[in-house]
């Protein structure tokens, strides 16, 4: 009878070589971020503060103290606002961060295209009311597929 063996151990070939795991500036050991998340993270940052802003400015020029109001009343209307209140923002920091024309272009595409769906919902009477926290997922993961597609043109330090 031929006996035969296995290996106990995986080639070194196979085996990637150990991914350092760098301290913090304080000692503290912890993991850093990659530029692709790094930038992901900006990006989502100035998104939410776009959003705030947007529907904080957007309901105090219509005279309304609660956010659900507006929602019911203006659908159409706090949808678009809030694809600019996000997609400008975001091209301004990009613009400003140096990632050039072209990118800034696609990811104010990847934020502002993703409204359209909840737009034909609203104009369509399939909802009364703007689904706004359905667009703003939605265009977080346009902005991260967007990130992880062309990763080499927005991972690169700056």
């Amino acid at each position: 009878m031929v006996r035969t063996r296995a290996p106990t151990q995986a080639p070194a070939a196979a085996v990637g070589p150990a991914r350092p795991v760098h301290p913090a500036e304080d000692g503290t050991p912890g993991v850093r971020l990659t530029a692709l998340w790094r930038v992901f993270l900006q990006v989502l940052a100035v998104m939410v503060v776009g959003t705030i802003a947007t529907g904080l400015i957007f309901a105090s020029v219509i005279g309304f103290t609660a956010y659900e109001q507006v929602n019911v009343l203006y659908p159409a209307q706090i949808l678009l606002a809030m694809a600019a209140g996000m997609g400008i923002p975001v091209v301004a920091w990009m613009l400003v961060r140096g990632t050039g024309r072209r990118n800034a272009a696609e990811m104010a595409a990847a934020i502002v295209l993703p409204v359209l769906p909840f737009l034909g919902l609203v104009w369509f009477g399939v909802t009364s009311s703007a689904v706004c926290w359905g667009y703003r997922a939605t265009a977080v993961v346009a902005v991260l597929v967007l990130l992880r597609a062309r990763r080499g043109s927005y991972s690169t330090a700056r």
